[in-house]
């Protein structure tokens, strides 16, 4: 193409609504973020919804200001991603009725309703939770009625906002895994799911593929833009499989996604399953590949409350060298992340210190515990995922802006005797990826920049003493949490 392109790419993450704006070439030219909101439903324990409206509202203003930095005319396709397990309920005129998202549990209560749990794991790749989109719509099928005969069908957050984009609504693969309404391994929906929960396969919409161009932009939304009508809209999918993409990838290849959580995946070929159902087994972007994954949890959202407290007025920079400078490793943390071989999560956690406190203990102390714990986490998950299906190559793919942490990236090679390889812009994974779906989409052959960091292992032998040390900080919690390892 002689006239340089660029592609908008609307990321609807769990804390903050995102709008990239990045080249064919893999370079991100600009970005704007706000905060979702969130509110409580009281007619349930644990709910959280937002307002369609409201997010959408927010995705054109932080469009308008990403366009304001690039050349309006240059825009040629734009693409969405989002929290996988979140949704958007919609009226049989396209009216946007309520915003469910991820942190939503408002099914929790009818979890009961499953007769066979491990039958739908068969068929779904997960263990059957209130995380996930069929329980969310029976909750509000059963405590919400008035709502309920309002409610035509639903759509992913990412496949909504290709919906308000293009008008057409369509449920992207790797999404649909999320629903428990979804046959992964037949790669369609799933009528004996529906019938498991109550739903009539009517509600749900048709399926397609991740890089598939649903249409030009509305004319409507064009102009509030100020873009070409001709702009191609492009389907998405899951933040975790778009992130994954940007790293460029093949099958057996392990990839890390650290963020507010952290998955860590195993690409696949074929429909695994763990026989002990802790992983989740997902439909890739990519034709033909699945998503083994494990998840650690809120990792990157532990660092970030811990920053706050600790160096409230300071860059991360400062953070990492004082963490270089911490060789005194004495304090540990466990602090909620997740295992996919631990049954039930922490809900109590700490720091463990020797006693009485000595003069070496430094906010650093705390914080580079807390980076162990994240590492720590990261690499059992790795194990576990790596003990059901292998992992033969001698390096683990890394992408997400936790990854920043130059102390993260070199324990997670320490820990797992692995090189971490990491691509150019990998702090904006998501971006990158939705670049390369419309690249795809749009059957743009761009040059991508393929320069790689690497992290080689170290001190594996010293590493390996920590991680001991961490398993028994983890075993203390889970005592006082009243729980044992199963």
């Amino acid at each position: 193409m002689t006239t340089q392109g660029s592609y908008i790419i609307v990321d609807i993450g769990t804390g903050n609504v995102r709008v990239a704006a990045a080249s064919q070439h893999g370079h991100v030219l600009a970005v704007a973020r706000e905060d979702i909101s969130y509110s409580k439903d009281p007619l349930y324990p644990d709910a959280l919804q937002f307002d369609p409206d409201q997010l959408w509202q927010q995705v054109l203003r932080l469009a308008a200001q990403v366009l304001a930095q690039i050349p309006a005319q240059t825009v040629k396709a734009i693409t969405a991603t989002s929290q996988r397990e979140g949704i958007v309920l919609l009226s049989a005129d396209g009216r946007s009725l309520a915003g469910l998202p991820n942190i939503d549990h408002r099914g929790r209560e009818w979890e009961h309703i499953i007769p066979d749990k491990s039958c739908v794991y068969q068929l779904t790749g997960r263990y059957p939770t209130s995380l996930f989109s069929a329980l969310k719509l029976v909750g509000i099928r059963e405590r919400k009625p008035a709502l309920w005969k309002e409610c035509a069908t639903f759509l992913s957050i990412s496949n909504w906002i290709e919906y308000k984009l293009s008008g057409i609504a369509r449920y992207e693969h790797s999404q649909a895994s999320e629903t428990l309404l979804y046959d992964v391994a037949q790669k369609q929906w799933s009528p004996a799911l529906c019938q498991v929960f109550g739903l009539a396969p009517a509600m749900l919409p048709e399926l397609v593929s991740s890089a598939t161009v649903l249409g030009n932009i509305l004319p409507d939304v064009a102009q509030q833009l100020g873009i070409s009508t001709t702009v191609k809209i492009v389907t998405g999918g899951g933040d975790t499989q778009l992130a994954i993409k940007s790293t460029r990838p093949t099958v057996d290849d392990m990839v890390i996604v650290s963020g507010t959580t952290t998955p860590i995946v195993k690409l696949t070929g074929a429909y695994t399953l763990d026989d002990e159902e802790r992983t989740w087994t997902s439909r890739d972007i990519e034709s033909g590949r699945f998503i083994f994954e494990a998840n650690a949890g809120v990792t990157g959202l532990n660092y970030q409350r811990l920053k706050e407290i600790f160096y409230p007025n300071e860059d991360y920079s400062i953070i990492e060298k004082e963490l270089a400078e911490n060789t005194h490793h004495f304090c540990m943390a466990s602090l909620g992340s997740l295992l996919a071989d631990e049954e039930t999560p922490l809900t109590r956690g700490g720091f463990l210190f020797p006693t009485p406190v000595s003069h070496l203990l430094t906010r650093g102390s705390f914080v580079w515990a807390t980076v162990l714990d994240i590492a720590c986490s990261i690499v059992r998950n790795y194990q576990i995922l790596a003990a059901v299906a292998g992992h033969e190559p001698d390096y683990i793919w890394g992408c997400g802006g936790g990854l920043q942490s130059r102390v993260l990236r070199q324990l997670i090679a320490n820990l797992t005797g692995k090189k971490v390889q990491m691509r150019h812009e990998y702090q904006q994974s998501s971006a990158i990826g939705g670049a390369l779906i419309c690249n795809e989409a749009l059957q743009v052959n761009a040059q991508m920049d393929d320069s790689i960091e690497v992290v080689h292992p170290q001190q594996e032998a010293e590493y390996t003493a920590l991680y001991a040390e961490w398993e028994k900080t983890r075993g203390y919690f889970r005592n006082m949490n009243g729980h044992t390892h199963p």
